[in-house]
C-alpha cells in the first residue's frame, strides 16, 4: 500500500551559493527546500523526492529534521546554483549554474499517494514532458515555472521561451510564475493580462508575484496581496515560499483571497530573512491584519 501524503514535492535540491553586495555564504535552496519548509510550518505532511549527490545528503537534514519523508536519488553530482545579488535591498539578482543532478525519470517515482504534486524546477533539464504526464496522471499538479523556462547561456541561467507551455499548462491546476515570467511565456507585459492567457491555456490557478506583492487568476475573478518587507535580506526563496503557503493553504481549506492574504503575509515576513521561512504563523497572521488595515 502506498503512503499517504498532503503533497509529494518534486524537485532538486540545491547546494547554493548566495552572494549578497561581494559577500559569500553557502546555504541550501531550491523549491523544494524553500517550499517544503512552508508546508511543514503549516502541518501538511510531505514527502520529498531528489536528486543529489551522496556527500551531499545532509542538505536534506532540515527537511527532515522538520518531519519530511525524504526519498532520494543518488546521482553523481548535486545541482548547484550561484545566486548573485548586487544590492541586498534590491530584486534584481544574476544566476549561474555550478553542477546538475540530472533529468528525473518515471522509475524515481515513489510509492505515494498525494493530494498534491509539487513540481519545484529550478534548473533547466530536470522535468521532461514524459515525467510531467506521469506524475499528472497521479493527481493535480504544483508547478513553479521557473525551470521549465530556464536556459543556461555561457554558465549563466536565464529565462527563455517555454516552448511546451501549451502542451504543460492544462496539466496544471496550480501554477507559479513572477511578472517577467509570465510576460516571457505569453509575450503580454500586463500582469492581469498574461494571467487570464495563462488560465486559458489551462492552469485553474495561477499564481503570480512581482516586486510589489502577489495575484492570483482563478476563472473570471482577480485576487491579490502586497508584500511590504523592510529589507529584502530573504529575497532568494521568495516565489517558493510564496507558492507553497498559497497552495498549502488552499489545501487546508482557504478560500483563494484567504490563501493569497496568508501567502503574502508570509513572503513579507520571509523576505526580511535569509533562509527557509522558520517564524511563527502567529506573526503571520498578525501580519495580513497589519497588510489589511493600511
Amino acid at each position: 500500500m502506498n503512503k499517504q501524503v498532503d503533497v509529494l514535492c518534486i524537485g532538486h535540491i540545491d547546494n547554493s551559493r548566495i552572494v549578497v553586495e561581494g559577500k559569500r555564504t553557502d546555504a541550501t535552496g531550491g523549491a523544494i527546500h524553500y517550499g517544503g519548509m512552508v508546508l511543514r510550518k503549516l502541518g501538511l505532511k510531505i514527502a520529498v523526492l531528489t536528486h543529489v549527490a551522496r556527500q551531499d545528503l545532509g542538505l536534506l537534514d532540515e527537511l527532515k529534521a522538520a518531519g519530511a519523508e525524504i526519498y532520494p536519488v543518488i546521482t553523481e553530482e548535486t545541482t548547484a546554483i550561484e545566486n548573485v545579488i548586487p544590492d541586498r535591498n534590491s530584486d534584481q539578482r544574476t544566476c549561474y549554474l555550478l553542477g546538475f543532478a540530472g533529468t528525473f525519470r518515471v522509475e524515481d517515482i515513489p510509492a505515494v499517494d498525494a493530494r498534491v504534486y509539487y513540481i519545484g524546477t529550478i534548473v533547466p533539464g530536470e522535468i521532461d514532458l514524459a515525467f510531467l504526464n506521469e506524475i499528472a496522471s497521479h493527481g493535480p499538479l504544483a508547478v513553479d515555472a521557473q525551470g521549465f523556462l530556464r536556459k543556461e547561456v555561457n554558465g549563466e541561467l536565464i529565462s527563455d521561451r517555454w516552448e511546451q507551455a501549451r502542451d504543460i499548462l492544462p496539466l496544471i491546476y496550480y501554477l507559479k510564475v513572477d511578472n517577467r515570467e509570465a510576460a516571457t511565456v505569453t509575450g503580454e507585459t500586463d500582469r492581469y493580462k498574461a494571467a487570464k492567457i495563462l488560465r486559458d491555456w489551462g492552469a485553474k490557478e495561477v499564481l503570480l508575484t512581482h516586486q510589489q506583492g502577489v495575484m492570483v487568476q482563478i476563472g473570471n475573478e482577480v485576487v491579490e496581496s502586497p508584500f511590504r518587507p523592510r529589507s529584502f535580506a530573504g529575497r532568494t526563496g521568495r516565489g517558493d515560499s510564496c507558492f507553497s503557503s498559497y497552495f498549502g493553504r488552499r489545501l487546508l481549506g482557504d478560500s483563494p483571497a484567504q490563501a493569497v492574504r496568508f501567502a503574502a503575509a508570509l513572503t513579507t515576513l520571509k523576505l526580511e530573512e535569509p533562509g527557509p521561512f522558520r517564524r511563527d504563523l502567529s506573526e503571520v497572521v498578525r501580519m495580513v491584519r497589519e497588510l489589511h488595515q493600511r
